[in-house]
């Protein structure tokens, strides 16, 4: 199959040339455009006020592996990619491995699931993967996993729909297998730190710490247990978790209940 994948991290970043390499191992035709730099957190931004400039990078990877950093964010790589980089459309576009989890209400932020995102908006198959640890470097595992799910996909590829992977950071053996999930809510303890520079100028440097024992099941969104578990309750599990996520953000729930509204 014919693979694109980006990121959100960056050329250099392990979880992408891991990913990158193992799926061309396994036979498929792979592209990598992904940022020449650490693109994180920038969501579905794209650039408009200035060029995007692209340069091959194929030494970075395996051997027959055609790579491009670009100057832009995550969805900038896939869009420049999809209209005029490639001569031929994917069978699916990757995103990842990203360093780090993309759990609950962490995709809204996420470069790595914006970038599969504008896949799925163009309407190719698309998947995120992303590694639920800052501090593991072990990316093999999810990598592996990817070349499965591929396949699996392949039969019957999401339509209208991404799926979100996230895989925990333990070895093969400790994985208790693979669940089906729903978005969580992953919130945040943000810290804003103002500091002053060297000019006596003040700046603020943005940091928080996530909460992890947070989910969806609360004052929002009431028990339904007719529904699977949130990703954030399961991947504490070992469960390699897949969210179907979609960009269409109406709360139909809400439609034809919502009070007439007149401007008065």
């Amino acid at each position: 199959m014919r693979l694109l994948i980006s990121n959100d991290d960056g050329i250099f970043a392990q979880g992408i040339q891991t990913l990158a390499n193992t799926l061309a191992a396994a036979g498929h035709e792979v592209v990598v455009v992904c940022p020449d730099g650490e693109r994180s957190a920038t969501g579905h931004g794209l650039t408009l006020h200035d060029p995007l400039r692209a340069e091959r990078a194929d030494s970075i990877f395996a051997a027959g592996i055609e790579a491009w950093a670009c100057s832009g964010t995550p969805a900038d790589c896939v869009k420049l990619a999809l209209e005029s980089l490639l001569e031929q459309q994917p069978d699916f576009v990757l995103a990842g491995i990203n360093h780090g989890p993309n759990l609950g209400t962490d995709v809204l932020y996420s470069g790595t699931v914006s970038a599969a995102m504008e896949g799925t908006i163009e309407g190719i198959p698309s998947v995120a993967f992303s590694l639920a640890s800052y501090t593991s470097r072990e990316f093999q595992v999810a990598a592996d996993f990817a070349v499965s799910l591929v396949t699996q996909l392949s039969q019957s590829p999401p339509v209208g729909v991404l799926v979100n992977v996230n895989v925990p950071a333990v070895e093969r053996e400790a994985i208790a297998g693979v669940k089906l999930t729903r978005q969580g809510i992953r919130r945040y303890h943000d810290v804003i730190e103002r500091r002053t520079d060297p000019r006596g100028k003040t700046y603020f440097w943005l940091a928080g710490e996530a909460i992890e024992d947070i989910d969806s099941v609360d004052s929002f969104n009431p028990p339904r247990p007719e529904l699977p578990p949130t990703d954030v309750q399961t991947i504490q599990k070992n469960f390699i978790t897949l969210t179907p996520l979609q960009f269409d953000w109406t709360s139909y729930g809400q439609v034809g209940q919502m009070p007439k509204i007149e401007f008065s």
